[in-house]
Formats: structure tokens, sequence, C-alpha cells
């Protein structure tokens, strides 16, 4: 099996071992290095797929894939966006991700894109630009899945009738055992409207609530806001 560690601990590299013979799946240029008895090829892994992937993420149709073809070899992996990463066990439990959180996969590791179906209150939230946590990745079958979020990581363990809320851009990846519902703002009342209102002026955005059990990793920034601060900030040196 291939060997993936992550070195560095402010905006850390993925360092991966691979045996001749070996090969892993990777997000497009997240290849910084890698030795001369590995190769580097672009697959589209189905046209339906990549299409979705390209619409739900931004990402490139095609995919990066290594293999070791002359012997063993290392290369070094970097996510596009600044932060943690962490490796998960894919087999006993499937993971599903947020827009932009994978980094790598061995082979027996499945990533197919899915689309939650919107409510009334998605659509409105659509409207108001804030479609984000509508598409989302599911990684199923066998081995290790690395997943990447800005700023720094961490992983919540939700527990039965002990429902936890997260804020959708610091959702990183969540067990796929979990029951996850998309809702405006973490209010209760007031009606449909009177939460879009309270979104709106408040900031507070859309969630995600995540109930049973399993775990969930999240990131400490959000990447939206950050972006945001750039244009400001650039804009206000202009």
């Amino acid at each position: 099996m291939a060997q993936f560690t992550v070195t560095g601990e402010v905006d850390p590299f993925l360092h991966v071992s691979l045996t001749q013979g070996e090969k892993i799946y990777c997000e497009s240029n997240s290849m910084v290095m890698m030795e001369d008895t590995l190769d580097l090829k672009g697959k589209m892994g189905g046209f339906g797929q990549a299409l979705m992937r390209s619409f739900a993420n931004g990402e490139s149709l095609f995919q990066q894939h290594i293999e070791a073809v002359r012997g063993a070899g290392d290369c070094l992996l970097s996510p596009v966006l600044m932060g943690g990463m962490q490796i998960l066990d894919v087999g006993t439990s499937s993971y599903c991700l947020s827009d932009g959180a994978f980094v790598a996969a061995e082979t027996g590791v499945s990533l197919v894109s899915r689309m939650e179906q919107l409510s009334v209150q998605g659509a409105l939230m659509s409207m108001f630009g804030q479609a984000g946590g509508f598409f989302y990745s599911e990684a199923s079958g066998f081995g290790k899945l690395i997943v990447s979020g800005m700023g720094s990581l961490f992983t919540l363990d939700v527990e039965p009738n002990k429902d936890v809320i997260i804020d959708n851009a610091h959702v990183v990846a969540w067990d796929s055992r979990l029951q996850h519902k998309v809702s405006l703002g973490t209010s209760q009342g007031g009606g449909l409207m009177g939460r879009l209102v309270n979104s709106v002026t408040s900031g507070e955005g859309v969630v995600l609530r995540f109930s049973g059990k399993g775990k969930v990793v999240i990131c400490s920034r959000n990447k939206d806001n950050f972006i945001a601060w750039m244009r400001s900030s650039t804009a206000g040196n202009g």
C-alpha cells in the first residue's frame, strides 16, 4: 500500500511513497515534486462525473494519476489552498467531502460527485449566492483518502441525540453514516423569510446540521470570507 505522510506544521506537504506498480490519483496541479521512477498522467475518469466535479467544485475536468512504473519512488503533493491535511481510512467508514476538500487517494477509493436536492429554502439561498453545500463528493471503497481545508483542521465526534451545527464553509469531510441537513442559519423560529433576513443581516449564512454517530472534519478558516477580504484589500489599495 502507498505510504502517506503529512509533513510540516504550517501549510504542509503530503509525502507519498510508492513501491513499483502502485498508483494514486490526486487533484489537478497538486504534484510539486516526484522522482523519475514515477509517471504522471491526466485522466478524466468518466465525462459525466468530471463535468459535474468541475461544475460543483470549479476543478479541472482531469485528475492527476501517479504510478511507480520504473521502481519505487516518492512524490510531494500540495493542495490549492493553504492549510492542514488529514489522512482518512475508507473501508469500514465511507466519507462525504465538501467542495475542494479532495487532495489524493489510493485507487481502491472511488470518488463520486453528488448533488443535494434543493428545497424551497435551498432555492432561495441559491438566489442569494449561497449555493455552497449542495454539491459534495462521496468516497467509498477501500484505501487511504487525504482531505484538506483552509487553516487548521479539527475532528469532531458526533453522538446520538447530540446534533452538531457547523457553518458550511468550515466543513471539510464527514462520515457518510451521519445524517446531514442543509439549513439557513441556526435560528429555529421566525419562518423561512425571517430566517432568510436574519441570515443576510447577521452574516450567519448556510449551516449543516449533523445527527447520528460519526466524525466530522472541520477547518478553522472560511475560504470565501478570505477571498472577499483579499479582494476588498486589493480594491482599497488600488
